[in-house]
């Protein structure tokens, strides 16, 4: 026969809100890296040669917890976009070229408010299955406490199959 195991930090329900809370913080990150790639859309150098800011982009790695034996997600190196800059033609700047054109940054908002909207929606899912396990642990735990019926009531409930509570001898709507 199965033994039920007690409700600890080793549980299936305590690996998933340990995965979900750690992939609530890896986009959390995200969120950070593209704000600031949204922050500096226009930074450029101060001087021809400078180089103008360049898009990070985030990654993420899964691991497990050694604690829980969860799955989690963990952030990753930051790297840089590789994709070249923008040039814009702008002969008054004082980091423009010999031909008037500067070195814009390699940050496309459009791109950001997606991602941005990406990191959201992935926040609020993982939010979701992180309450939805500290709800089903609270059920189980309330159900756990709950005070036993009589055998004679649970005898009946077992017999009886599904059926409405009109059916039930001494409900209100008995015989209805």
């Amino acid at each position: 026969m199965n033994s039920i195991s007690t409700i600890g930090g080793l549980g299936p329900l305590s690996q998933s809100m340990a995965t979900a809370a750690s992939a609530m913080r890896a986009e959390s990150m995200r969120l950070r890296v593209v704000s600031e790639n949204l922050a500096n859309a226009n930074s450029t150098g101060s001087s021809p040669n400078d180089v103008p800011y360049q898009r990070k982009l985030v990654t993420f790695q899964d691991s497990v917890d050694q604690a829980t034996g969860a799955a989690t997600v963990e952030l990753g190196p930051i790297t840089t976009d590789p994709t070249p800059f923008r040039t814009v033609y702008d002969p008054s700047h004082p980091a423009a070229d010999k031909s008037g054109y500067v070195k814009m940054p390699n940050v496309n908002e459009l791109v950001e408010v997606a991602d941005m909207r990406e990191a959201q929606r992935s926040y609020e899912a993982n939010l979701a299955a992180l309450n939805q396990a500290r709800t089903m642990i609270s059920k189980t735990l309330d159900s756990r406490m709950a005070p036993r019926h009589d055998s004679a009531w649970q005898h009946r409930f077992r017999c009886a199959g599904p059926v409405g509570l009109w059916q039930w001898p001494g409900h209100r709507d008995a015989g209805r």
